[in-house]
């Protein structure tokens, strides 16, 4: 099992630190930190870009990318889990999305996946040239991050504009594979999207069955935890983003065939914002010789937001399972 606890542990009700600056709990945790700024593609946006590696360089013995989800972005509880990560040999980076975190753009607003997209592959390939080619790489990607990775490693397959490099790995933690009927706008407005998204596309009107947060963790310290980020947006979504996230998950899953990556699946029984039909449905079609599904009963949406003992399970498979993959992938080369 992993060799060290998630980091959650060490959080406080306002901060993910905990009592401690950002340089302390790097020092504690052994990272060395790194951020820089890089130009979106296809928006000429400043996207916020950051990575966490070992102090000690010689442990190094993989690379991981993160996508983080929908309203959440690299530096709150994903930090956490790409410090957890790092602690466990890797090199580890993450960018945050148009819209999200420290990047520019209309908050929370997402009209192209593609774009997001482009902007994680260029990111992910600069990260990964400064380490040995021969280093396994994986993606971490959480709920619509889940989507956006599984599209990236269909896109190597397919030629499409920005192909990504291969990856070694996926692990899938509450990918939003699907957007479950209990989270979706009551019937009928979903079928008004289109025309919303067309009159008024960016204003934040578009009703959900509770918001993400009380949704989406279960202890109520994190929960508070969540909403304290000066950068988590707590608005509806906007019509023109709503309707890219149903339309991609609906592009998703008439492609699950071809999803032929080797993947974890973590994923919270209970979760009513990604539905676990869809990743069950992901694990029974895709064509990926090593995939594993871990559904844990009763979990949420968010699974770092589970009690202390639900957490230490399911980050120590993830970490598990890359460390088991990359030795895999290292032997091999």
């Amino acid at each position: 099992m992993a060799k060290f606890k998630h980091p959650i542990a060490e959080a406080s009700e306002t901060s993910p630190f905990g009592a401690l600056t950002a340089e302390e709990f790097y020092a504690r945790h052994a990272v060395v930190h790194g951020s820089a700024y890089i130009t979106s593609t296809n928006q000429n946006l400043k996207l916020f870009t950051q990575w966490w590696i070992p102090a000690a360089a010689a442990e190094v013995n993989g690379v991981v990318c993160v996508v983080h989800g929908f309203t959440g972005e690299s530096s709150w509880f994903v930090q956490l889990t790409a410090v957890h990560i790092a602690k466990h040999g890797f090199a580890v980076c993450a960018v945050d999305h148009m819209g999200h975190g420290f990047s520019e753009g209309l908050i929370a607003h997402i009209p192209a996946i593609d774009a997001v997209a482009d902007d994680c592959v260029r990111f992910f390939d600069e990260f990964r040239s400064r380490f040995p080619a021969e280093l396994p790489a994986f993606l971490y990607a959480e709920s619509l991050g889940g989507a956006i990775a599984l599209l990236i490693t269909l896109r190597r397959r397919e030629g499409t504009v920005a192909p990504a490099r291969k990856f070694d790995g996926v692990v899938l933690n509450g990918a939003m594979c699907g957007i479950s009927e209990k989270f979706k706008p009551p019937w009928p407005l979903e079928h008004f999207l289109s025309i919303a998204a067309f009159l008024i596309p960016t204003w934040c009107v578009v009703p959900t069955r509770g918001s993400l947060p009380n949704v989406s963790f279960k202890e109520e310290w994190k929960r508070k935890l969540a909403v304290a980020s000066p950068r988590r947006p707590l608005l509806r979504p906007r019509p023109a983003t709503a309707k890219e996230l149903l339309r991609v998950s609906r592009e998703l899953q008439s492609k699950f065939e071809e999803v032929n990556v080797p993947f974890l699946v973590v994923h919270g029984g209970d979760d009513v914002v990604c539905d676990p039909a869809c990743v069950e449905e992901l694990y029974n079609r895709a064509s990926s010789e090593d995939k594993t599904l871990r559904i844990y009963p009763g979990m949420w949406h968010q699974l770092v937001g589970e009690p202390k003992e639900n957490v230490d399970l399911v980050f120590g498979e993830v970490v598990d399972w890359l460390v088991t993959r990359a030795k895999k992938a290292r032997s091999r080369g």
